[in-house]
């Protein structure tokens, strides 16, 4: 009987199952939006609801079975991806008391009272972690403590939402390097929790799960939740990763040196560097452990992305939406097909989203469009459209530039995956503004496919997920950037970086709401 591998990836907007045969072929996926609410009584608050939240996992597992076509017992083995820095507490029963997503900013007062009562304790952290407190764990346990005490007291064992998903299947919690990294609780070099850190602050030390290696057998799917997904009991369950590294696993991104753009919800610039690089004393960049030991991950992150082309996409593009569900086209690729003919720069229209990464004092403008004009096809729904494609892809421009200056590794080529690069004008434009050769792979649920990997070797088809890599990772297509639209994008990028301190400014003086600021600014 043939075995499948299966994948959970649990992301910001959307959950999602998907599996693969045991050469990494995409067979099936079954996907939920959900969202994830603010707390009553609570700014910025981000919770993740574990109830509703495990209901929308197992329809995806039940779709991801019935649309691949195969037997639950022929799944092999299953693992799981998140987004990183969501956190659940559970107590001595493994029961969920509390979680966040990802980018929940709650801990405002805590992360300014952390850096007022023990100052330059963030930086210590940092330069042993790779994290500031804007997303780490430590200020929302601590917003945990203060204002939820008796969820504290009761709080016994802290996971990541990849490792809540393999307790749900197996009823074993866990955590590894990846995901549990981004704690910021985290030794990069040594791959293993640093409870000193926590304590230094007040908090327990008694936390923390055991770690384990992405690879490496968790557990086997427990009655309960056999029943709830339509998955076969006894399914050994392998332990995943975060989203990103994984995805960058998923690429062939598994090598010193090596760079990729993954272009979903947010977008995230990864360049792989060996784990003893210290981080750069700006605090400027983020420095996460790699899914492959030995290795950690120069990080910047583009906020909002993806989210900000599905805003403008149902807002503004109505005609647009029917007419491609009418042609049987995807919407996206009928407004690409419109902002091709946008020249380079967009007519000036200058989008004002997300900054690039300034890791140490992480925050946004307000959203806009400046340079806008009312001269009649210059202002259009393409151009628009184009100019928000080309700011993705300058943002990336520039946190790439922050790791090649600190990290010493800049390669000619970069990986492009993730729900931008299903287009055929995002890839190029990314090509054109970078001035690197861009290459797409022909699977791009990238992450998945980086969980599959993780799948394969805990089951001993590989040894460790470089070798995966390396026999399952196909190519579609390579773009070469265009010398000359690259020289014209430079100077777009010169414009865009003497404009968003502006738009900071108005921020800053109170005229403008930001789009997003980390906790504690």
């Amino acid at each position: 009987m043939s075995q499948y591998l299966m994948t959970i990836d649990a992301g910001t907007g959307s959950v999602r199952a998907v599996v693969f045969d045991l050469q990494g072929r995409e067979l099936g996926i079954g996907q939920q939006e959900w969202t994830h609410r603010s707390e009553s009584g609570v700014p910025h608050s981000m919770s993740f609801d574990c109830a509703a939240d495990w209901q929308l996992v197992a329809q995806c597992v039940r779709q991801a079975i019935a649309v691949a076509g195969i037997q639950p017992e022929q799944l092999a083995a299953i693992t799981a991806s998140s987004m990183r820095e969501g956190i659940v507490l559970y107590d001595q029963q493994g029961k969920e008391l509390w979680a966040v997503a990802n980018v929940d900013a709650r801990a405002d007062t805590q992360v300014r009272e952390l850096k007022e009562m023990f100052p330059g304790i963030e930086a210590q952290f940092y330069q042993r972690s790779g994290q500031t407190f804007a997303l780490g764990a430590l200020p929302r346990l601590l917003w945990v403590k203060e204002n939820r005490p008796e969820l504290y007291e009761k709080a016994d064992k802290i996971s990541m939402i990849s490792d809540w998903v393999l307790a749900r299947l197996s009823g074993e919690i866990a955590t590894e390097p990846s995901n549990g990294g981004t704690t910021g609780i985290f030794d990069l070099a040594r791959r293993q929790w640093c409870p000193e850190m926590a304590a230094d602050v007040g908090l327990s030390h008694c936390l923390f799960p055991p770690v384990l290696e992405p690879g490496q057998v968790v557990g086997q799917v427990t009655p309960e939740a056999a029943a709830a997904c339509g998955l076969a009991v006894g399914t050994p369950v392998v332990m995943g990763g975060g989203d990103v590294q994984l995805g960058a696993a998923g690429l062939g991104v598994v090598e010193v040196g090596q760079g990729a753009v993954l272009g979903g919800t947010f977008w995230q610039q990864v360049v792989n560097i060996p784990a003893d690089t210290p981080p750069p004393a700006d605090m400027g960049i983020r420095v996460n452990p790699h899914v492959i030991p030995g290795l950690s991950q120069a990080e910047g992150i583009t906020f909002f992305s993806g989210l900000t082309m599905r805003w403008f996409r149902d807002t503004f593009c109505h005609e647009e939406v029917v007419a491609a569900e009418a042609a049987g086209r995807d919407p996206y690729d009928l407004l690409e097909e419109m902002a091709s003919k946008v020249p380079v720069g967009s007519h000036g229209i200058m989008p004002i989203f997300s900054d690039a990464m300034h890791y140490d004092r992480w925050y946004h403008a307000s959203p806009s469009f400046l340079n806008l004009s009312i001269e009649p096809g210059i202002c259009t729904k393409g151009s628009m459209f184009r100019s928000l494609e080309e700011n993705a892809c300058i943002v990336s421009a520039v946190n790439l530039e922050a790791i090649a200056a600190f990290s010493g590794h800049d390669s000619d080529t970069l990986v492009f995956a993730g729900g931008a690069s299903k287009g055929w004008l995002w890839p190029q434009i990314l090509a054109d503004v970078t001035g690197k050769r861009v290459r797409i792979p022909k699977v791009c649920e990238a992450t998945a496919l980086g969980g599959a990997m993780a799948a394969a070797v805990g089951l001993g088809h590989f040894s460790n997920i470089a070798e995966a890599a390396g026999q399952w990772v196909r190519w579609d297509r390579t773009l070469e950037p265009d010398a000359e639209a690259h020289r014209a994008y430079d100077e777009v990028k010169a414009r865009w970086q003497e404009l968003y301190p502006k738009q900071l400014a108005l921020v800053d003086e109170g005229l403008t709401q930001s789009m997003w600021k980390a906790p504690g600014l």
